[in-house]
């Protein structure tokens, strides 16, 4: 063997050495992956003890948010019911602030497919660290729910169900996109959101575009899916707010046992609605019923 073909096993043997030293399970650890020509960030949370083929699910960030920042008690999720989670970080756009390309109009020049590097990134992780093929979800708040939206209609077969929160569906997705394939999803939204307004914003009065109302959206969902069943109760924020309450609308017995969630939080505002409802445990509640 010539001598610059062992250094260069050898090297390339630290290289690996030195990239599983830096990961530990039990930590949220940061990775960089190289997709449409650009190195996009993500970070991952992998339990201690963890099993081979365990699920995966995405959070994705909202706009001007930080993959770094945003785990919204999902990890504590994730620890006690085995599987990993990874949160991915935007690229950013016009505004030089982070986001998922959705077709805002700040967003107008923005080149990258985020729909195709959240699947190649997912089948990625699903190869290099033993995790499910069958069983990989995504959720994310606003700009990050906007894109479970986006990645709904486009027929892909990565993500088995989605869980947009404070999310909406851009009026251009609505209109042009005619998915073929039916998916799962789970909606929290508050009704007096004033950023993803409950009652959308056809007129783009707020200036992030022209998108649909809540329950529009929400019930294209409930027809693709054919769900024959509605469940609907009332309960008491978590938080106990005198001023909040929680309307559960649950579309049930749908194709293949699909199922469609919405929470309306009554009165609720734009966030991960986590003072209302356990929010990172009902998302994992609703993907655990499309296990496999």
């Amino acid at each position: 063997m010539k001598i610059s073909s062992f250094i260069g096993i050898i090297l390339i043997g630290a290289s690996l050495l030195l990239s599983f030293n830096v990961f530990s399970a039990g930590k949220t650890t940061k990775f960089t992956f190289k997709n449409q020509g650009m190195e996009r960030e993500y970070f991952l949370y992998i339990p201690d003890g963890l099993k081979n083929n365990a699920p995966l699910v995405f959070v994705l960030h909202g706009y001007g948010g930080s993959a770094e920042s945003h785990g919204y008690g999902m990890d504590a999720v994730a620890d006690k019911n085995s599987f990993a989670v990874c949160y991915p970080q935007g690229s950013l756009d016009d505004k030089n602030t982070p986001s998922w390309n959705v077709g805002y109009p700040s967003q107008k020049n923005m080149k990258v497919d985020d729909v195709k590097f959240l699947r190649d990134l997912a089948k990625y992780l699903q190869k290099q660290f033993n995790l499910s093929k069958e069983n990989t979800f995504l959720t994310g708040l606003s700009n990050g729910g906007e894109m479970c939206y986006l990645l709904a209609y486009c027929n892909q077969t990565v993500f088995k169900a989605v869980a947009p929160i404070a999310g909406l569906t851009m009026r251009w997705i609505y209109e042009e996109m005619k998915p073929k394939r039916a998916i799962p999803l789970f909606e929290v939204h508050g009704t007096q959101d004033r950023v993803s307004e409950w009652y959308g914003d056809l007129d783009n009065k707020y200036g992030w575009g022209e998108y649909m109302p809540v329950p529009i959206a929400v019930n294209y969902w409930v027809g693709q899916n054919k769900c024959l069943t509605l469940v609907t109760d009332t309960v008491a924020s978590v938080s106990n707010n005198p001023d909040h309450t929680v309307i559960r609308h649950k579309y049930k017995d749908g194709k293949n046992g699909s199922q469609v969630w919405l929470y309306e939080i009554v009165n609720g505002g734009h966030s991960w609605c986590d003072g209302d409802v356990n929010t990172s445990e009902e998302i994992w509640s609703f993907f655990s019923c499309f296990l496999k």
